[in-house]
């Protein structure tokens, strides 16, 4: 664990939490690049490892800025360390390239370009693209409005209201501690494009839950509450008050 952070924290600003274990295990569920995702107020983007150099450039800041990707680096197994003898590299390439980007707050859209061996180009692992200047693709991930109250209607409500943005198209569904965190119960449905919804009537009482979004679970960006399950797992909370009392 160690190693890992000394690694991933060089160069990287904000105020996302990037010594929290939440932080490393969200680097850690990276199997392979993917598209971009939100942790905390920030955004992390990746790309493959096989490309020589990966940069990215945002329309915010009038694209006047390349950031270029990490290289996520894991450590070895320790056994397998011992066998490759005293001057062996204690790391290995994870086949990942990373960048880490908070996120002004009054950025909804977070609008950007990438350079891949010196071309420029759209993300390749984003499939939301829309057109800017002069015609030309950029792509774009949807901020949501960060640290709201809890997704409870009103103090007396029974009714606690879901929100995700993510693409237009995607299938995501909400799973938690009111239906023993069952992924493919509760689908939320998207309008407008690009923003996902789900309401459910629940009785008073104190709710865990994530969000799935393409095989993966999701802590609420919108809620601050969170708290670690009974299996060691994040989950964001909330809580539904007895309007009687």
């Amino acid at each position: 664990m160690t190693a890992i952070f000394l690694i991933v924290c060089i160069g990287i600003m904000g105020a996302a939490d990037l010594e929290s274990y939440e932080f490393i295990d969200a680097l850690l569920a990276l199997k392979s690049p993917a598209a971009p995702f939100i942790f905390q107020d920030a955004v992390i983007f990746t790309a493959p490892s096989s490309y020589r150099r990966v940069g990215i450039s945002f329309a915010y800041e009038g694209f006047s800025k390349v950031y270029w990707l990490k290289n996520l680096m894991l450590p070895k197994d320790p056994a397998e360390l011992a066998s490759q003898g005293r001057n062996a590299s204690p790391n290995y390439d994870s086949g990942i390239l990373f960048h880490v980007q908070t996120v002004p707050d009054n950025v909804r859209e977070l609008d950007y370009r990438m350079v891949i061996d010196g071309l420029w180009t759209p993300d390749p692992l984003n499939p939301f693209l829309v057109t800017g200047s002069a015609g030309i693709y950029n792509s774009r991930v949807i901020i949501p409005v960060r640290y709201g109250p809890p997704p409870v209607v009103t103090p007396s409500s029974t009714l606690l209201c879901f929100t995700f943005n993510a693409p237009p198209g995607e299938f995501i569904t909400v799973g938690g501690n009111f239906n023993n965190w069952d992924p493919f119960m509760y689908s939320m449905k998207e309008s407008p494009a690009g923003v996902y919804t789900l309401v459910l009537d629940l009785p008073p009482g104190i709710y865990q839950y994530v969000f799935f979004y393409r095989g993966e679970r999701h802590l609420d960006p919108n809620n601050p509450d969170k708290i670690f399950t009974k299996d060691g797992k994040s989950a964001s909370q909330a809580v539904i008050r007895d309007a009687r009392r």
